[in-house]
C-alpha cells in the first residue's frame, strides 16, 4: 500500500483544491495525488456525493490516451505499424496516405472537429454518416502540429475493425478491465456528476447536454471516478499490469509533434500530451467536454501523479500541475540507493574519445545502457544506446536516437561520425584523413 501523504502535506493540497474550486466556480470539484500505483491523498469540494472518489464525471480527451494504449496494444502484436498508411487498415476515408503514426500524435493534417454538427453536443452516428471528404484534409502530412478530434475518431474505428468489435468493448476487455477501472463506463452510471455551464457575469447555473458521440467517442467519451483516473495514473507512472510493455509506454511518452500555441514548452508523443513545467517534464493528458473538465498528469521521475475532475464547461485553471508542484516541493521521492553493477563492455572502451578536437565520455549507465555524451559544463549532442543482438548498439534518445554505435579497438563509429583516442588520431579511420603535418 502506497503511504499516506504528510498531514502538512495534506493541508497544502487541500487549501490549493479549495482555492481553485472556488475561483473557478465549479459546481463541483473532486481531485487527488498519486505515487506507487493509487491515491494517497485526495478530496471533494462543492456540491460532490460521498465517497467522492466514486463518482463519475465524463473525461474528455482522456479518452484520447486509452485509444492510443489500443492502437500500441495491435502494434505490439505485430497487427500493425506505426508506418501503415491508414487506407491498409480503414479504406475509404480522405486521409488515406497518412500514417497511423501521424494520426496519434497529431501530425496527419486531419481537420480539428468532425464535418456536420458539433459533435461534443449533438448525437453522433457511424463513421459513414460523417462524410468524410478532401475539405476534412487542412494541412500536409507532418507540415505542423494540429490537434484533431477527428484523427482520433478514426483511429478508434482502425481498433474496433481489427478487433471484431467495438471501441467500447476494446476498451474494457484491453484497458479498463486488466487495470481494475471497474467505475469507468463509456455512458454515466449513478453516481455521476451532473455537467454544468456556470454563466460568466452570474452565480448560476446552465445543465450540459450528454449523448453518445458515436464514431467520434474514441475523441472523448469516457467517464471515469477519481478512484479509476488514480489508477490510471498509476499505469501511466509504470504499473501497466500487463496491459503494455514498459518499454512501450516509454515510446509513447517521446515527444513527436510540438504544440507551438502553448505557453512554454509543450508537445506530443503518441496520444500523450508532453509538457515541460517549472523544469520537469510531466505526461498525461487534458480533457473538456461540455459540462466537465478533467486533468492526468504525471512526474515518471518524481513517481508522482495529479489528478482532477470537475463537473464546468470552462473557467477552471489547471489544478494537476500545482498538486503535483505542491507534492514534489514537500515530499520529495528518495530515491534507490546506488550499487555497482558489472559494466556491459569492457572498461578500457569507456572514458574519453574526441569527435574532432571535441572531448566526449563513454560511460556505462544503469539497466545495461551506455551513455555518450560531453565533458561536464561542456555542450554538446548527448544519447544513451542499448545493445542489439548483433553486438552494435542503438540510440535511445537525444540526438542520436535509432542511430547505430559500433565499438572497435581504436575508435568508436557513429552515424558516419568516427571518435577516436587522441584528437584526430592519424592511425584512426578519420573521415577525410589526417593533414600529415600534424598539430603545430
Amino acid at each position: 500500500m502506497p503511504e499516506p501523504v504528510l498531514p502538512t502535506t495534506a493541508r497544502t493540497l487541500l487549501a490549493r483544491t479549495a482555492r481553485a474550486q472556488r475561483d473557478g466556480r465549479a459546481p463541483s470539484l473532486v481531485a487527488g495525488v498519486v505515487r506507487e500505483g493509487g491515491l494517497v491523498w485526495s478530496t471533494g469540494r462543492g456540491d460532490v456525493a460521498e465517497p467522492h472518489t466514486d463518482v463519475q464525471y465524463r473525461l474528455g480527451s482522456i479518452s484520447k490516451t486509452v485509444t492510443a494504449v489500443l492502437v500500441m496494444r495491435l502494434r505490439d502484436e505485430g497487427r500493425i505499424s506505426l508506418d501503415d498508411p491508414l487506407e491498409r487498415h480503414l479504406p475509404g476515408t480522405p486521409f488515406g496516405t497518412r500514417s497511423v503514426g501521424q494520426l496519434l500524435s497529431h501530425l496527419a493534417g486531419a481537420s480539428a472537429e468532425s464535418p456536420g454538427g458539433w459533435w461534443e453536443r449533438t448525437p453522433g452516428g457511424s463513421l459513414d454518416d460523417l462524410g468524410l471528404s478532401a475539405d476534412d484534409v487542412v494541412l500536409g502530412e507532418s507540415r505542423r502540429f494540429h490537434y484533431s478530434n477527428l484523427g482520433f475518431g478514426l483511429l478508434g474505428e482502425l481498433v474496433a475493425r481489427l478487433r471484431g468489435t467495438s471501441w467500447e468493448d476494446a476498451v474494457a476487455a484491453e484497458v479498463l478491465g486488466p487495470l481494475g477501472m471497474s467505475r469507468t463506463t463509456p455512458r454515466p452510471v449513478a453516481p455521476a456528476a451532473q455537467g454544468h455551464a456556470v454563466h460568466p457575469w452570474a452565480d448560476v447555473v446552465l445543465p450540459e447536454p450528454e449523448h453518445h458521440a458515436g464514431a467520434m467517442a474514441a475523441a472523448g467519451q469516457l467517464w471515469a471516478t477519481l478512484a479509476d483516473l488514480g489508477r490510471f495514473a498509476g499505469f501511466l507512472l509504470g504499473d501497466t499490469a500487463g496491459v503494455l510493455d514498459p518499454a512501450t509506454l516509454e515510446e509513447m511518452t517521446v515527444p513527436a509533434g510540438v504544440d507551438p500555441s502553448a505557453p512554454g514548452w509543450s508537445a506530443y508523443g503518441l496520444g500523450l500530451q508532453v509538457i515541460r513545467v517549472e523544469g520537469r517534464t510531466l505526461v498525461g493528458h487534458g480533457g473538456s467536454m461540455p459540462g466537465f473538465l478533467a486533468g492526468v498528469f504525471v512526474d515518471r521521475e518524481e513517481h508522482a501523479g495529479a489528478v482532477s475532475l470537475a463537473n464546468t464547461t470552462s473557467g477552471l485553471d489547471p489544478l494537476v500541475f500545482g498538486l503535483l508542484a505542491d507534492l514534489v516541493a514537500a515530499e520529495p521521492r528518495v530515491v534507490q540507493a546506488w550499487s555497482p553493477s558489472p559494466s556491459p563492455v569492457p572498461l578500457d572502451r569507456l572514458g574519453i574519445w574526441f569527435w574532432g578536437p571535441a572531448a566526449y565520455v563513454l560511460r556505462a549507465v544503469g539497466g545495461g545502457l551506455l551513455h555518450l555524451g560531453p565533458l561536464p559544463g561542456r555542450s554538446g549532442r548527448a544519447s544513451r544506446f542499448a545493445r542489439d543482438e548483433d553486438g552494435t548498439w542503438r540510440g535511445l534518445d537525444g540526438y542520436y536516437a535509432g542511430e547505430r554505435l559500433v565499438l572497435a579497438d581504436d575508435h568508436l563509429d557513429l552515424g558516419t561520425f568516427v571518435f577516436t583516442r587522441a584528437p584526430y588520431d592519424p592511425d584512426a579511420p578519420v573521415p577525410g584523413g589526417v593533414d600529415e603535418r600534424g598539430w603545430s
